[in-house]
């Protein structure tokens, strides 16, 4: 039998003998397959073997102009003509945090960095200095970097993170400090109880609080009605800093992120992947008295690559493509991905399989699970990992290239015509039963 994969394979086995597990990421390894990839263009990848997918991974998450958008090779070609890096002031430098001021509502004043996990530690660090007090609350299940003063209780196994009451911080990673966790206090997600009760015994401890507004990075669940008002209102009362971590949902779910749609404005917030469409930068946003302990020197960071020209140039190109007409790209990828969203939940229930979506449309996960709702890290614990692997298997045969924790990520170039495949190759898999989610066994949710 043919295998569709060879060259894919040839190339992981070369690759391992020189780079360290033989991908640049250890999470591109929890793929049904390894792919190796020569060419991409709009919403279509195709890998070396000559196979083409429509691709909802799209970098995970940073393509929101889908693959070598015009507008991004134009700017990024004239970018490159030019000095790569100042390590300097230049133009584009305030011409990006203008755009970025105008639309995302807490960004009084940014800072840019290079990857997210830098861009949460100088949040944590901001809330730190500002409020004089130590301790940031998080939730399980959120992801804030893999750097270890943040890395805790991101995908824990349930025996180990104690009851839903008294929750444990988890270390995420061996080497890790074990003192890691010191200046963290874990909380189960969407539980706006225990973040008041918490608040009444520590508050004048808690410098700060952290949230995805959609826990993207286990499962794309939403937050409850009144949550995110609820931390609002608690860490105003106590004069905490309330904190977004927007690195997926920021220019993804609106051109102003999930405080945008959620209509709840942050203390700062911190943005990434789709802001540069594809290329590395990260940035974080929020109050200018905050945010001003940088200028002062009293909060210390830096990089020689922050603000460099050519992911600025990305960056102006990409916001100002998804900010016209109101945004109107964005809300059509949404409309597209609650299609998609709409058509596996009932497919599902006509195929007899457990299965079902969360999240907003533009970022949304599959589950097969048998819980008619999913509100937390705990709950996502249930899902059949094994059925979620065959699904992606059977789609990736199919030509549908997705995240392997079940995510689908759209971008503004996925057409009418790609969401009609894709909704085919979907009841293809499900009519057919090469998801047979009653007979194969439940497991852990992995890494993504």
């Amino acid at each position: 039998m043919r295998d569709p994969w060879k060259r894919s394979r040839e190339y992981l086995e070369r690759s391992q003998n020189s780079l360290a597990g033989g991908v640049s990421s250890p999470f591109r390894r929890s793929l049904p397959v390894t792919l190796f990839f020569q060419d991409a263009n709009g919403p279509t990848l195709e890998d070396v073997d000559g196979n083409r997918y429509l691709d909802y991974a799209l970098a995970w998450g940073p393509l929101i102009l889908g693959h070598k958008h015009p507008v991004m090779v134009e700017a990024v070609r004239k970018a490159a003509e030019r000095p790569h890096n100042y390590g300097a002031q230049h133009e584009l430098e305030f011409e990006v945090a203008e755009l970025i001021c105008n639309l995302v509502p807490c960004a009084e004043r940014v800072a840019f960095t290079s990857s997210g996990s830098e861009a949460v530690q100088i949040a944590m660090r901001l809330a730190r200095a500002f409020t004089g007090r130590n301790l940031i609350v998080k939730f399980e299940g959120h992801y804030h970097g893999w750097m270890d003063s943040a890395l805790v209780s991101y995908h824990p196994r349930l025996e180990d993170m104690g009851s839903a009451e008294k929750p444990k911080a988890v270390l995420g990673s061996r080497g890790q400090l074990r003192d890691a966790a010191e200046g963290l206090v874990v909380l189960p997600w969407n539980d706006l109880d225990a973040v008041a009760k918490l608040f009444a015994e520590r508050g004048n401890e808690i410098a700060g609080v952290i949230t995805e507004p959609i826990l993207c990075n286990s499962g794309c669940l939403m937050p409850i009605d009144g949550f995110l008002p609820g931390l609002r209102r608690i860490t105003s009362k106590y004069k905490s800093v309330l904190i977004f971590d927007e690195i997926i949902t920021g220019f993804r779910v609106a051109p102003g992120g999930g405080q945008a749609i959620f209509g709840v404005t942050p203390d700062l917030a911190t943005l990434g992947k789709a802001v540069a469409g594809g290329l590395p930068l990260s940035v974080v946003a929020g109050r200018k008295d905050i945010l001003d302990l940088i200028i002062d020197g009293e909060v210390v960071f830096g990089g020689t690559f922050n603000g460099n020209p050519l992911s600025l140039a990305g960056a102006k190109a990409t916001l100002t493509e998804i900010s016209r007409d109101d945004g109107q790209a964005l809300k059509d990828a949404a409309t597209h991905g609650k299609e998609l969203m709409r058509f596996i939940d009932t497919a599902g229930q006509s195929a007899g399989v457990e299965v079902r979506t969360t999240g907003h449309g533009a970022a949304f996960s599959v589950h097969f699970t048998g819980h008619s709702r999913l509100d937390n890290y705990r709950e996502v614990l249930g899902d059949n990992r094994s059925a979620l692997r065959a699904w992606l298997r059977a789609c990736l045969e199919e030509g549908i290239y997705l995240l392997p924790d079940g995510r689908v990520y759209l971008s503004v170039v996925h057409s009418a015509s790609d969401i009609g495949r894709t909704l085919e190759v979907f009841k293809k898999v499900l009519d057919t039963q090469k998801i047979a989610s009653e007979s194969i066994g439940r497991g852990n949710i992995d890494p993504c």
